[in-house]
């Protein structure tokens, strides 16, 4: 099985994309996680360079939410909410509505935040926007507040954190298997 995780962060040393790295050492076994390294190739959605002729960067990166079993999508709180990063991404792969290669796909919504709520409303919103997109979000999901103190060199610091990022994707691994 195979995850392809969504960093909403364009950052390099962001907190947000520390966390991504971190999802493929917290699955189960046999479960392969792939961060995608270019959403910030993708154009912001438009209908007029949709369809047939859309960009390469378009349908390279359809493709690869397509041949996911499932997603994780990590993303920062920006003004209160997901970045534009991750809001422009489901865009692209939700189109055609109702046919995407969104559509149907388990999702892991993560977040990280120096604030101690651990980015619940960009969250809470991500996860909105997936169900409004067609995809099939976990309910529950993952906010890692203070981040900047909650990782090592090795992974994150805090046991409990660890388990917790654990359990949910372990969440996630159950919806593929039962699907």
């Amino acid at each position: 099985m195979n995850v392809l995780v969504l960093v909403g962060s364009l950052r390099e040393e962001s907190t947000n994309r520390r966390l991504a790295e971190t999802v493929g050492s917290h699955l189960p076994e046999g479960v392969a996680a792939t961060v995608y390294g270019s959403l910030d190739a993708l154009p912001f959605y438009s209908e007029d360079v949709d369809g047939d002729a859309a960009p390469t960067t378009v349908t390279e990166f359809r493709a690869a939410v397509s041949g996911a079993d499932a997603l994780v999508v990590v993303t920062p709180e920006y003004n209160g909410t997901m970045s534009g990063v991750i809001k422009n991404a489901i865009d692209w792969a939700s189109r055609p509505f109702g046919a995407g290669a969104i559509a149907g796909k388990p999702v892991a919504v993560l977040a990280a935040s120096g604030s101690a709520r651990g980015a619940q409303w960009a969250r809470e919103d991500a996860v909105k926007v997936l169900r409004i997109a067609g995809a099939a979000p976990l309910e529950r999901t993952f906010g890692l507040g203070a981040a900047h103190s909650a990782f090592t060199d090795a992974g994150l610091a805090n046991d409990a954190i660890a388990a917790e990022l654990r359990a949910l994707l372990g969440e996630l691994h159950r919806e593929l298997v039962s699907a």
